[in-house]
């Protein structure tokens, strides 16, 4: 029985999607549930795995073809191991399958822009050694390797000469690779928001102190009473942003077209980092969260981000976004918009700097915050007073239970 393999149904929001890699070609072996192809959107990577057990017969979709909902992609035949009719499979499917399929398991991973340098300098992988997690050959691995064959004279270097995406000029290497639709939709999403949007930023500092002494005080408890959950920083500054965002509602809206839309809820989006990008994964209902179960669901964010396990549906609407550089070791930035939203709270390192407190000068850990919002519709009086709601929360925790 032929089972034809589809496209996942994609949400509205994702009009199409593009094969990224196949990880098994045309003739192979699979097993139900095995993963056989990467299919990239514009906000994650979706995996395709197998109906069942048998042979992967035909390949319709090649890597880079785009594909939308529902489209057929390729064909598993049910049973023992056959050989596809020649027939049925034209030899320039084969041979594209061939070229995209993944590795065997006894030989190291190959991200897939370091599969197609492999492919075009004829390399083996044996011959690069990976640095990536569990040996992984990365493209920048490659590159390495060619650079090193280059210098030593080798037959390589005249190959990569008279590639165009490989131009050594002096020893020196350069890749044009396309760019990924996570990156291409970062990059139109950055330039809309620069021109479609009255962008401005407003500027605080906050001590950061009061936060510290209440974190060491009980982070140990809060770790043995929440299973493990550790307690870090974001889950004050949402807390903050969400007390705020009630007291300034303009804040928490968006633009619709000529309307305006006021939400009565507070969904946060958190910038998290992973091995494609900045992802922005949504706290839903953040407002009704405690600060374990915040902290809990950026962790598990986190580490899907790693993985490339998030949902689509994670990371889709959010009426407000948190974004924090500090971890990158950023001391100011003006973060950008991520439209409809009107409002973006960037959070930075934190510096011992000196400080007057009471005629004394004081050090002190302090933060620079940053709040990037559409002037179109919110006043700049009403930015500055969010600000300072936050800061006053950050630097006096007490107001959250008390709701002042």
């Amino acid at each position: 029985m032929t089972i034809e393999i589809k496209a996942p149904t994609l949400p509205e929001s994702v009009p199409d999607g593009t094969i990224a890699t196949w990880h098994r070609k045309i003739g192979d072996t699979v097993k139900r549930d095995e993963l056989l192809v990467d299919i990239e959107t514009d906000k994650v990577v979706i995996e395709v795995v197998a109906p069942a057990n048998g042979t992967l017969t035909a390949v319709f979709k090649n890597t880079g073809d785009t594909i939308v909902s529902n489209e057929a992609i390729a064909e598993v035949t049910e049973g023992e191991a056959a050989p596809a009719p020649a027939e049925e499979i034209s030899s320039e499917k084969v041979e594209s399958a061939s070229v995209h399929s993944g590795q065997p398991t006894e030989e190291p991973m190959v991200s897939p822009a370091a599969k197609k340098l492999l492919q075009e300098h004829d390399l083996g992988a044996d011959e690069v050694s990976g640095s990536g997690k569990g040996g992984r050959i990365t493209k920048e691995d490659v590159v390495s390797a060619i650079a090193s064959k280059a210098e030593d004279h080798t037959p390589v270097q005249e190959t990569a000469q008279s590639n165009p995406a490989l131009a050594p000029a002096g020893g020196r290497i350069e890749e044009r690779v396309p760019m990924s639709r996570l990156r291409a939709r970062v990059a139109e999403r950055l330039l809309q928001a620069s021109q479609s949007t009255a962008m401005l930023t407003t500027f605080n500092e906050v001590n950061m102190r009061p936060v510290m002494d209440l974190r060491s005080k009980y982070k140990e408890l809060f770790e043995k009473t929440h299973d493990g959950t550790r307690l870090g920083y974001m889950s004050f500054f949402v807390r903050a942003c969400i007390e705020a965002l009630k007291k300034f509602p303009a804040v928490n809206a968006s633009i619709d077209g000529n309307d305006v839309v006021y939400h009565g809820y507070q969904d946060i989006g958190v910038a998290v980092s992973s091995p494609r990008g900045l992802v922005v994964p949504v706290l839903r209902n953040a407002d009704h969260m405690g600060m374990a179960a915040i902290e809990q669901q950026i962790r598990d964010f986190g580490e899907k981000a790693k993985e490339g396990k998030l949902a689509i549906e994670e990371m889709t609407g959010g009426t407000f976004t948190i974004s924090n550089g500090g971890v990158f070791g950023s001391l100011l930035s003006t973060p950008i918009l991520n439209p409809p939203q009107t409002a973006i709270l960037g959070m930075h390192k934190i510096q011992d700097r000196p400080m007057a407190v009471d005629s004394e000068v004081v050090i002190l850990p302090m933060m620079y915050l940053a709040l990037s919002y559409d002037h179109r519709m919110i006043d700049g009086k009403e930015a500055v007073q969010f600000l300072v709601a936050v800061k006053e929360i950050l630097e006096d925790p007490a107001r959250v239970l008390l709701e002042i």
